[in-house]
């Protein structure tokens, strides 16, 4: 029966059944150890499949990529202009962030009583992510470059942070089997070209619980919100609904402007086809809050459902995982200044073009896991003056916001994989072929 069902119906269902189930059991006063010892472990190891899988595919998928661009030229074309694209979406959407919050001033509101139960609430954690923050301001300007070089390529591949690694690692081993006699490449190539089509399966293995792993997601999130006293957590959210919904207005901005323009200016794809294709990854990004997670479903719909080849998509999509985070740069550009206008701090015009060249470089050193923008943050809050105790302000909406900005964060990837397709020469699904010059085909 579910198999006639497409696979983001199938999400949705689970969505909105698990938000259900998660309001129904804290109005029903129901047991938490219920949803949280045996519901949630579904979600949990569907969370685990999809990481499994996370890291090997990068490394094929990118090797493969590269190899398959025939040589360094093209090598070279394509990876400027997916840079370019990287760089540029993640300024504007800074930009965007903090037009929004200097117009309505969220933080400005903010009572002081509701301050400092935030702060009190989530101290201890801010302390934590604040002692990962001063190792990060500890380290030398080029420490990003030293970090993107790993001394055991096989321990990097055992951590999905330090995925970067193994993205150098993989650009690199692409680039030497260009370079190398044909005849001895090709059996690589066909091994990682075999072992890609693995992982592949074993995406589609794994997607077979997607919706109950996403109705567990969603049930225990609202438990866990919930706490031992839902009027409190309700409370604290409403206390902060207009810095949530600048973020959000911010993401739906880039959703809805940025991403169009760039596809009807730069390629000849229609939106809503382009909306309606990637609908099952952008539902999987907003339950696992995890472009890295999302990576092998954005991958396998890009290609079946958009019809980018295979050497764009695997060379794209595994980079913009790790390095192109608009809606990660957007909340972190709003959230640091909200911080500020509520603890009563006056940014000045320099301080604010500062937010932008940090979240800019945070936002390329943010690993693509749950949380990972928190401790980003403090590194921006950091370089304007502001206490990192501050995010213990921000953090009561923080993991629902972040669903929604891993949706944003791995629409960007698409849409550039999409105009760098474009750009190639390729016939990208839901182009009428009539309107494509015939040396393009």
């Amino acid at each position: 029966m579910l198999k006639k069902i497409p696979l983001h119906t199938q999400i949705i269902i689970g969505l909105v059944l698990g938000l259900i189930f998660g309001l129904v059991s804290i109005k029903t006063g129901m047991p938490k150890w219920i949803t949280l010892d045996y519901i949630k472990p579904i979600g949990t190891i569907f969370i685990n499949g999809l990481k499994m899988i996370a890291m090997p595919l990068v490394l094929a998928s990118l090797i493969i990529g590269v190899s398959n661009l025939g040589d360094i030229s093209k090598l070279s074309r394509i990876g400027g202009r997916t840079l370019f694209l990287f760089l540029a979406t993640t300024v504007v959407s800074i930009c965007i962030g903090l037009t929004l919050v200097n117009v309505f001033k969220p933080g400005a509101a903010l009572p002081d009583s509701t301050r400092e139960n935030l702060m009190a609430l989530y101290e201890d954690d801010a302390g934590k992510r604040a002692a990962s923050a001063s190792q990060l301001q500890e380290q030398t300007p080029l420490q990003p470059l030293i970090d993107m070089v790993p001394q055991n390529f096989f321990l990097a591949t055992t951590d999905n942070a330090a995925m970067l690694q193994v993205v150098f690692f993989a650009i690199l081993a692409g680039i030497a089997l260009l370079q190398i006699p044909r005849s001895k490449a090709e059996p690589v190539m066909a091994f990682f070209d075999g072992f890609n089509e693995v992982i592949t399966q074993i995406v589609n293995y794994i997607m077979v619980i997607a919706p109950y792993g996403v109705f567990a997601l969603m049930a225990s999130l609202i438990v866990e919100i919930a706490g031992d006293d839902p009027d409190s957590a309700l409370t604290l959210l409403l206390a902060l609904l207009k810095y949530s919904l600048i973020v959000l207005g911010g993401l739906f901005i880039v959703m809805v402007v940025m991403f169009p323009l760039l596809l009807k200016f730069m390629t000849k794809v229609p939106v809503g086809h382009f909306f309606r294709a990637i609908r099952p990854a952008q539902l999987l990004a907003f339950s696992t809050s995890s472009s890295n997670a999302t990576l092998p479903v954005t991958m396998k719909i890009t290609e079946e459902e958009l019809g980018v080849s295979e050497n764009i998509s695997s060379f794209v999509l595994p980079l913009g995982a790790t390095v192109n985070m608009n809606g990660t740069s957007l909340y972190q550009s709003v959230a640091a200044v909200f911080i500020a206008q509520a603890l009563g701090m006056e940014l000045t015009f320099g301080q604010q073009v500062m937010i932008v060249l940090t979240s800019t470089l945070a936002a390329v050193g943010s690993a693509g896991v749950p949380g990972a923008g928190l401790i980003m943050l403090i590194v921006v809050l950091e370089a304007i003056g502001i206490p990192a105790a501050g995010i213990a302000l921000i953090m009561a909406p923080d993991r629902i916001l972040d669903m929604f900005r891993t949706v944003v964060n791995i629409t960007g990837d698409v849409v550039v994989a999409a105009v760098i397709a474009s750009k190639e020469g390729e016939v990208l699904e839901g182009v009428k072929t009539d309107s494509v010059p015939t040396e393009k085909k």
